[in-house]
């Protein structure tokens, strides 16, 4: 019971020092960036003031969102510099208590998640903010001066930042789901209609109200539900392939260990 204790205990002291070791590493990262606090927010709504009308630019409504705001936007950054660093820590906490071959499927899919995560707020930086905000201001009646608050732009960047992520995650949500065997390929591709409605609610819930950047959504989950689903059935055949593999080399060892013990309960008859 006391060793019991005492490995509990050494558990929640190991995961407090990573989790110190991931804080400090996000505090470092944002100590060398906040000089440039405002060149970056200026590069997080380039987007949006590229799009504004003549004469339209941001405001700022509450006192402090002039500081405080590009200051969120550099601790963000910071984060996502250091979530390499940060994964790290979690995965040298848990590996230890992980299979061989749990340890093999479980850092691609790390990796895979932290790209993914990327290139979802990629393609929502690159590609759906230029044509969603200039859709948008398009239609801005005449006379009306077309003035964003910052503090509220951060708020919709961060939400459709995060929707893009978490929608570019859904080939290895899929992956994760088959391999634990929650549920079958066959299963995936049946409930496909269901899928694509879900994902055109998702896109109406976290994008603006408008068909466009519904869409914009809701069109990549889709296609990546399929990847997914491809992606999962190669996996399967890999796996069922080295699990085949894995019981024909203990067969063979089984049968030479038989037949060698048979060779010497002949050998010991002989000699009787």
């Amino acid at each position: 019971m006391e060793d019991k204790q005492e490995s509990f205990i050494s558990h929640l002291v190991e995961l407090r020092d990573r989790l110190i070791r991931a804080l400090l590493a996000v505090l470092l990262i944002f100590l060398a960036l906040v000089n440039w606090a405002r060149d970056i927010y200026t590069l997080l709504a380039a987007p949006m003031l590229a799009a504004l009308p003549d004469g339209g630019h941001m405001i700022a409504t509450d006192v402090a969102s002039a500081f405080f705001v590009p200051m969120k936007v550099t601790l963000m950054v910071a984060f996502l510099i250091a979530l390499p660093y940060v994964l790290y820590q979690a995965w040298a906490f848990v590996a230890p208590g992980l299979y061989r071959h749990e340890k093999k499927l479980a850092m691609p899919l790390v990796l895979a998640s932290v790209l993914l995560f990327f290139v979802g707020m990629s393609f929502a930086y690159f590609i759906v903010f230029p044509t969603v905000f200039a859709f948008i201001n398009a239609f801005a009646p005449e006379g009306v001066a077309v003035m964003t608050d910052i503090d509220k732009y951060l708020s919709f960047v961060l939400t459709t930042f995060l929707a893009f992520g978490l929608t570019f995650e859904v080939p290895v949500v899929v992956i994760v789901l088959v391999r634990a065997g929650m549920v079958s390929v066959e299963k995936l591709r049946e409930i496909r209609p269901y899928v694509i409605v879900g994902a055109f609610v998702v896109g109406a819930i976290f994008t603006p109200p408008d068909v466009l950047s519904q869409f914009m959504l809701a069109v990549p989950m889709w296609l990546l539900y399929e990847l997914g689903i491809v992606l999962a059935q190669i996996i399967g055949k890999s796996a069922r392939a080295e699990a085949e593999a894995r019981r024909s080399s203990a067969d063979a060892e089984m049968n030479g260990e038989l037949d060698k013990a048979e060779a010497e309960s002949v050998a010991n008859r002989s000699r009787d």
